[in-house]
């Protein structure tokens, strides 16, 4: 794997994976470990609604546990919907919707009250996405959001775009581009960098495995946390795609391949911080 620099932007004598998790090891237990769902630890798939973890994924999450302070997966996808696919993974905190949702360590599902008089809106959106745009469209309707998917359809990208934007513009809704998909969401204040701003304030160390462009932002919350604190330990995780892979590869610090390599190397990770 490619060197990275560890902590906040300023230089520093680059360091290998391994050595990134050796310099983690006598901070394991004040650690907090972040992964984006999909493209990360599941690979994306045509059908949204069918996507499954990578092999060894859930396992190599199962056995760091106990090893670190928290585990959280901060998707897009609802918390439901995070909670059926983990297949009851015990102790992993679930933040949905960029954390519009979130449940800790399999806690009732806790929605963002900002967020809950967009309901039907974002039900009316979706029927009205559904009746408007072209067939190869994918509505997703997600309660607090509507993401309109045009993987299956890649000439319908600009329309849905174009579409979408218009959408937001006339309800007031907030976009959320992504690989092949464009998300509509409340105008609410809750992003992944937020998410992971408020979860990092009090320990010292933790790691971000994302693919897409909403991933940046939790990228940059771990830099602005290493740079209020030089005994803070970041490390920000690309795994690679096709479509936004160099974007995000260009702001992180490691690259992986795949989700499936995520497997391999978070078993890796186990043994040492074990």
């Amino acid at each position: 794997m490619p060197p990275l620099n560890l902590g906040n932007q300023q230089p520093r004598t680059p360091l290998s994976a391994d050595d990134a998790w050796r310099a983690n090891a006598d901070r394991a237990a004040g650690t907090v470990l972040f992964f984006d769902f999909d493209g990360t630890l599941a690979p994306v798939g045509d059908d949204p609604t069918a996507v499954q973890p990578a092999p060894r994924v859930l396992d190599a999450i199962e056995a760091l546990a106990p090893l670190v302070r928290r585990i959280a997966i901060v998707s897009a996808r609802p918390v439901d919907f995070l909670r059926d696919r983990l297949g009851g993974l015990a102790g992993v905190d679930l933040y949905g919707l960029y954390g519009l949702e979130h449940s800790h360590s399999g806690g009732e599902t806790v929605t963002e009250p900002a967020a809950l008089p967009w309901v039907p809106t974002m039900a009316e959106l979706a029927e009205l996405a559904r009746t408007e745009l072209p067939a190869g469209t994918l509505v997703e309707f997600k309660r607090l959001s509507v993401a309109l998917h045009w993987r299956t359809a890649p000439q319908l990208g600009e329309a849905v775009q174009e579409w979408g934007q218009a959408q937001a513009d006339r309800l007031g809704l907030r976009v959320q581009g992504g690989r092949m998909v464009l998300e509509l969401k409340p105008p609410v204040d809750r992003d992944k960098g937020m998410v992971i701003g408020e979860a990092v304030r009090d320990v010292n160390a933790a790691w971000y495995f994302g693919d897409d462009v909403s991933d940046i932002k939790a990228f940059a919350a771990l830099r602005a946390r290493a740079a209020a604190d030089p005994n803070f330990l970041g490390v920000c995780v690309a795994v690679a795609n096709p479509e936004t892979g160099q974007e995000v590869a260009d702001a992180a610090d490691l690259t992986i391949d795949s989700p499936a390599a995520l497997g391999d190397f978070l078993a890796e990770a186990a043994r040492h911080l074990a």
